[in-house]
């Protein structure tokens, strides 16, 4: 799973944003809101990673367990399908 080519994510005070650059903005219309956390995977999913692969980072990363992580990256990808930014 990757997010699709065609991003900048940036940081403004206390959150991130992903603002499309380029072609990309022609399929999306704004900036994806981010929280660090999100900003996290969204960084781990600019590499075609597996959904186990964030997992691990995220355990890696945060003090969480395992079905705390798989639930979060599963809300995640969610979000990003429903914005059009999740790509194949």
């Amino acid at each position: 799973m990757k997010v699709k080519s065609g991003f900048i994510l940036r940081k403004i005070g206390s959150k991130y944003m992903a603002v499309p650059v380029g072609e990309r903005t022609r399929d999306v219309h704004g900036m994806v809101a981010l929280n660090e956390t999100g900003a996290f995977i969204w960084q781990l999913l600019e590499e075609d990673r597996t959904g186990e692969e964030v997992i691990e980072k995220i355990l890696e990363e945060y003090d969480v367990d395992r079905e705390t992580a798989a639930g979060a990256l599963a809300r995640f990808k969610a979000k990003l399908a429903e914005e059009g930014v999740l790509g194949e």
